[in-house]
């Protein structure tokens, strides 16, 4: 086996708050019918890298149940397949993964035993499409120990970013966690491939806490070791936020030329575990425009650049704009959703107002998660009949009518269960 790929999925995503409450980042649905996590899984297939293993830690039931065997992605094979890597209690205690490095170091007899020439890292919480092929072909190309892929952005950002500076030759001489003055456009993705034997020197001479690729791994290396830059310029998002991730699933609606990642090439399919579910149907004063709509769908209302998961029901008159709705969520008749992220099996009752008024005050209780005026809505929540939900609200999972203290839900508040 030339290639092992380990996915790391096992992060809490916790600025995606309500929506990674009981599932992994990875594991938050994405696009309709897929999961965040299927973007790399088909990068794998259709890379032609069938070994894979996927390090979970969080909540990892749901995303455990998605994977399986692997069967969508064709992992099922002889000789091959996916093995889910999570935390377990060893000679010297328990551990729970403590950074990026230190997860695939507990995981280092497992990397051993499978012989590979080379490992690839990537993470479970990315939506891009890359031909794996191509990135460990550049990697030989240039005698590499190690390969980092690196995107440009814009200068004014990146600062957020781990920050790579190579020559000529592409190969990595300095490298910055988040500096304050950036001296390059180059940002890490956290897509690595290393030689099977130098990550595993590394892994067992680098000693630090809460072991970590780009900040402890990596700028070792680019001092003892042939570290080179991958340039990647294709559509690549981190969709880690209520924002970036709102943003990334309203792309998908614009028009063909205007798209930013085709999801209709035969040649490069995301693969997922589909449901079996009816096709969607428009009723008869159905409206619908500029969105994506998943199979099982029953649509009498009108939406407008929208994406609307499996099951979601859109009863006459209401109206949905600008928002993601996850699987088997009702929007009953005469509501209106504008702006605002509604998890599964939800329920908005009749004339409901989700996203009214201009008052953008922050969340009171997450004011690092909701600044933009989008509202957020848990799992299982019933939203009673009536109520109009202003701007940068959180609705937890499984709330009730009677968790509502009022018809009206000011800006920046958040409504939980009361028992």
């Amino acid at each position: 086996m030339e290639t092992l790929a380990l996915i790391l999925a096992g992060g809490r995503g916790s600025r995606l708050d309500i929506l990674s409450e009981k599932r992994a980042k990875p594991g938050v649905p994405f696009a309709g019918k897929f999961r965040i996590i299927d973007f790399a899984l088909s990068n794998c297939s259709n890379s032609g890298i069938y070994d894979i293993g996927i390090l979970t830690q969080y909540q990892p039931l749901s995303l455990n149940e998605h994977i399986g065997m692997g069967q969508p992605w064709d992992f099922n094979r002889r000789n091959s397949g996916v093995t889910l890597l999570q935390p377990y209690e060893s000679l010297k205690g328990d551990s729970w993964y403590n950074g990026t490095a230190d997860a695939v170091l507990q995981n280092i007899e497992y990397i051993k035993r499978k012989k590979a020439k080379y490992v690839l890292i990537l993470s479970g919480d990315h939506i891009y499409k890359m031909d794996y092929k191509k990135l460990i072909d550049f990697h030989k190309e240039k005698g590499a120990d190690v390969t980092v892929c690196a995107q440009p952005v814009p200068i004014e950002e990146a600062s957020r970013f781990g920050i790579l500076s190579a020559d000529d030759n592409m190969k990595i001489v300095e490298f910055a966690e988040k500096p304050k003055v950036p001296k390059s456009d180059l940002a890490s993705m956290g897509i690595y491939v290393f030689n099977t034997d130098v990550l595993l020197n590394a892994l067992e001479t680098i000693k630090e806490p809460d072991l970590d690729f780009g900040k402890h791994i990596i700028p070792v290396m680019i001092e003892n070791n042939h570290v080179f830059c991958y340039r990647f310029e294709d559509y690549w998002k981190d969709v880690g936020t209520y924002d970036s991730y709102l943003e990334a699933n309203l792309e998908l609606t614009q028009t063909v030329d205007k798209v930013p990642l085709d999801m209709y090439d035969p040649d490069w399919v995301i693969h997922t575990k589909s449901e079996e579910r009816p096709a969607a149907k428009f009723g008869l004063n159905a409206k619908v425009k500029q969105c994506l709509i998943s199979n099982g769908c029953i649509i009498a209302g009108e939406v407008e650049k929208s994406v609307l998961g499996p099951g979601v029901d859109i009863r006459p008159g209401a109206i949905v704009k600008n928002s993601v709705i996850f699987n088997d969520t009702v929007i009953e008749a005469g509501a209106v959703v504008d702006g605002a992220i509604i998890d599964k099996n939800a329920i908005v009752r009749k004339d409901c107002k989700i996203g009214y008024g201009n008052d953008l005050s922050s969340n009171k209780d997450k004011p690092e998660v909701l600044t933009s005026g989008l509202n957020v809505i848990g799992k299982g929540a019933e939203i009673p009949e009536g109520t109009v939900i202003e701007r940068n609200c959180r609705i937890l999972s499984h709330v009730t009518p009677d968790d509502f203290d009022s018809k009206e839900v000011k800006s920046g508040t958040t409504v939980a269960p009361k028992k």
